[in-house]
């Protein structure tokens, strides 16, 4: 069981983290910090293995606080929470000591496995040195592949995917075949990791407007 402890600056950013990981065994909560202040005492009182930070409203507390996981808790696996992709930004990021960076486009039920994969050292985000998303016309996934992929990658279940598209779960089953086939991936965890690399993973909301 790894201990997590959680750093923001909102109670509600911690509650939809708390809610996200109950399904998801392998972690248990040991605490919230408000990432306004200094955690060191924090750190030395939880001993977490994992640190969630939230990026939070001022941009100079989360860096503040991953420096401070990195000097007082060096065992302990950091890990940005973050709604910007800039790589300025992921790189003053990791420089200041984040293993990984998790974007809040993520679906919540996809959350807990992805802190699992960046623990297990499967899932590393690293910053772009230049633009590398993967460009539409080099993806081999036509856009109904790419638009199934992507609600897999967000943690929806094929059923939960036929009736956001209004297709039978027969369609959506046969689509993944053909983007694990296109995509060289043996199944639906290989998948969505390539997906979340290649930033070909667009929220809900965006998909559905």
């Amino acid at each position: 069981m790894k201990r997590l402890l959680i750093v923001a600056d909102h109670t509600l950013v911690v509650q939809a983290i708390r809610l996200a990981l109950r399904q998801t065994a392998g972690f248990q909560v040991v605490g919230f910090v408000d990432g306004r202040q200094e955690i060191r005492s924090a750190l030395a009182e939880a001993r977490p293995d994992v640190v969630l930070v939230d990026d939070m409203q001022n941009p100079e507390h989360p860096l503040e606080r991953l420096r401070e996981v990195a000097e007082n808790c060096p065992d302990a696996k950091a890990m940005l929470l973050t709604t910007r992709t800039e790589d300025d930004w992921l790189g003053e990021a990791f420089d200041a000591g984040a293993e990984a960076a998790i974007s809040k486009s993520v679906h919540p039920v996809a959350l807990g496995t992805l802190l699992r994969e960046i623990v297990h050292g499967r899932v590393i985000h690293r910053p772009r040195r230049a633009k590398s998303p993967v460009e539409a016309a080099d993806c081999p996934l036509t856009s109904r592949e790419l638009e199934i992929l992507s609600l897999a990658s967000q943690g929806l279940t094929n059923g939960r995917i036929a009736r956001e598209l209004w297709v039978t779960e027969q369609t959506v089953k046969f689509h993944l075949s053909n983007t694990y086939r296109k995509l060289g991936v043996a199944n639906r965890t290989e998948a969505s990791r390539y997906a979340h690399m290649n930033d070909l993973v667009v929220p809900h909301a965006q998909l559905a407007s």
